[in-house]
Parts: C-alpha cells; structure tokens; sequence
C-alpha cells in the first residue's frame, strides 16, 4: 500500500516537473530583441516573417534586431535590388537602421552572399 502511494506521488512530482520545463521553455524561447544606435550593423538571419515583411537579425555583436520592413526599404543582393522573397534564414546581411524611439527602422539590407 505504501509502495503505490509513494509511486503516485512520483508520479505527480514527474509531471508537474515536465509541465514547468515546457513552460519554462516556451518562455526562453520568446524573441527577445535589442534597439542599437541608427548605424550600419553586419550578423545573420535568424527569423524571416514573411507575412509582416520582418526578420529578426543576430549582429556579430551578439545583438537581435527586429526589423519590419517599410516602402522605402531598400533590399539589395550583388548591387541589384531584389523581392523580399530572397531573404532566407541563415543568410548574412548587413543592414542600415535609424532608431526612432524604441523602434528600428531599416534603410537598407544588403544580403551578402
């Protein structure tokens, strides 16, 4: 009789745990990102969203700029300007950004590979 109390009572300890280390991951997971000074900042890809024209872009620096693009964004590859659709996850960029308040603003984004 002891012995089934004590499993169910790991048993209730083991889920409980489960469910608070998803959790726990589902948060972490949440894009947390960084507002840098207007300039010109060279990283990686790391989210494209293609129904917002946004990606996420992880600087050298270890910074996370999220960048929605505007009708005045400019978009080139090989000195020619191409769709939003070439954006992939992965690709190196160097992107120009003016910081209006708590916002970013991307001029422009070179892919560069």
């Amino acid at each position: 009789m002891k012995t089934k109390f004590n499993q169910n009572i790991m048993k209730s300890i083991i889920k409980k745990g489960l469910f608070l280390s998803t959790l726990i991951l589902f948060i972490a997971c949440g894009e947390s990102t960084d507002v840098v000074e207007s300039g010109t900042y060279q990283g990686t890809i790391k989210k494209v969203e293609a129904e917002k024209t946004e990606i996420y872009v992880s600087t050298d620096d270890d910074k996370t700029l999220e960048l929605y693009f505007t009708e005045t964004t400019s978009l080139m590859r090989n000195g020619s300007e191409v769709d939003f659709s070439e954006l992939e996850k992965g690709q190196k960029v160097e992107v120009e950004v003016e910081k209006n308040g708590k916002r970013l603003d991307p001029i422009s984004v070179k892919i560069m590979e």
